[in-house]
């Protein structure tokens, strides 16, 4: 039973930043109706701004507090992968967005395959470690819980309830939604849509950069292929959780934690990503919307 918790609360770490990530997955494609594939590169990008930060504090301010380390990554990380979503949006995807469904796609596709060689073209192929910026360990009897894993966590929850009060309590949030049911009449009524547009990107990139700070700290090295995997991944969650649900990206993003994590602790470790997947193709054959999501109503 111990090591049964010990997996679930490893299990919830990793979920916690696949549903961080999944999260701007689904409110890209709530607003607009597209799947926006590079905002796994996005998620690498605030990894790899992260670890910058982090090379150049430590360089110049030796002993510097980890707290201040962090927040100064983060703050970093959320500005310029801020920064690169809005770009994107209003370079590449913004004058598609009247256009047939698959210029987007494949407009999303390029700008992914654009991201992963510019870096690895301007960091190198190979990976980046960093020492521990958290080593604590507390024991609960047999079970280890890091303070980082418990710093993941109590972050994304910070994040989630912030952005939930964001979508359902302010004017953003309220525009957000008109939006996302109906972009004419929403204009119409005064919203200024292209700009609710560029402002979820980046609502989606900030998420997106935490997630990727996260993951730096939680595995200590970062790759210009971390976009790919992890991006998959936090893609599926957000299927597997109902694409265009936010409570849905998050639900799935625990759910792929927990059965990668469970996966590897009884199973061969091999075979994760296949279970993922199966598990993923198994709940879409029984419910096609996903766990949280609803059915399209066409508008006439």
């Amino acid at each position: 039973m111990e090591y049964f918790v010990q997996q679930l609360f490893n299990g919830l770490t990793l979920g916690s930043i696949y549903g961080l990530v999944a999260i701007g997955y689904t409110m890209v494609y709530g607003i607009i109706g597209m799947i926006n594939f590079a905002h796994g590169d996005i998620f690498m990008l605030g990894g790899f701004a992260a670890l910058i930060v982090f090379l150049v504090l430590t360089s110049i301010f030796a002993g510097l507090p980890v707290a201040v380390l962090l927040l100064a990554m983060l703050v970093v990380a959320m500005l310029m992968t801020s920064l690169w979503n809005w770009t994107i949006e209003r370079v590449a995807y913004r004058p598609l967005r009247g256009s047939f469904r698959l210029a987007p796609l494949i407009t999303a596709i390029g700008m992914s395959i654009t991201l992963s060689n510019f870096i690895q073209v301007t960091q190198g192929p190979r990976n980046k470690p960093i020492p521990p910026m958290v080593s604590t360990v507390y024991q609960f009897g047999n079970i280890s819980v890091s303070l980082k894993q418990i710093i993941i966590i109590v972050i994304t929850a910070v994040l989630l309830t912030i952005f939930w009060y964001i979508v359902n309590r302010t004017a953003l949030g309220r525009a957000q939604r008109a939006t996302e049911q109906d972009r004419k009449m929403a204009a119409l009524l005064g919203v200024n849509v292209d700009q609710t547009i560029s402002i979820t990107f980046v609502m989606g990139a900030a998420l997106a950069a935490v997630a990727g700070t996260m993951y730096l700290m939680y595995y200590g090295v970062a790759s210009f292929a971390d976009g790919f995997t992890p991006g998959v991944k936090a893609f599926t969650a957000a299927v597997l959780g109902g694409i265009g649900s936010l409570p849905g990206a998050v639900l799935g993003g625990l759910m792929i934690g927990l059965i990668e994590s469970l996966w590897s602790a009884y199973f061969t470790i091999a075979y994760k990503d296949v279970a993922t997947f199966a598990i993923l193709a198994f709940v879409l054959i029984f419910k096609p919307t996903g766990i949280l999501g609803r059915p399209e109503v066409e508008k006439v």
